[in-house]
């Protein structure tokens, strides 16, 4: 595999990442609302990072009237480690959730 380059826009998205919880998941909407990246920018650097075993992606069960089912992604315990070395490495600190908390 190759390694995951961490520009920019892939640390946004492990910022979001590393600020969800299980009871307020990530998804990808969320995750370029969060971001303040496009989806054209968020959707590839999920894949990379769910082919490289940073995340795990699963569809949502459950009702969800009027849209398709939202998958949602969640670190690995290793691509957790990882983004903490690598936010670690280059003084990066996290901020609070989106909103606050709120869902969308």
């Amino acid at each position: 595999m190759p390694p995951i380059r961490l520009t920019r826009p892939t640390l946004e998205v492990l910022k979001v990442l590393m600020a969800s919880k299980p009871d307020d998941p990530a998804w990808g909407l969320k995750i370029c609302l969060e971001a303040q990246l496009g989806s054209g920018t968020v959707y590839p650097i999920l894949e990379r990072l769910e082919r490289n075993g940073w995340i795990t992606a699963t569809e949502e069960s459950g009702p969800h009237p009027g849209r398709p089912a939202r998958r949602y992604y969640a670190l690995t315990s290793a691509g957790a480690q990882f983004t903490r070395e690598a936010f670690a490495a280059r003084s990066i600190t996290l901020r609070p959730a989106f909103g606050g908390g709120n869902s969308l």
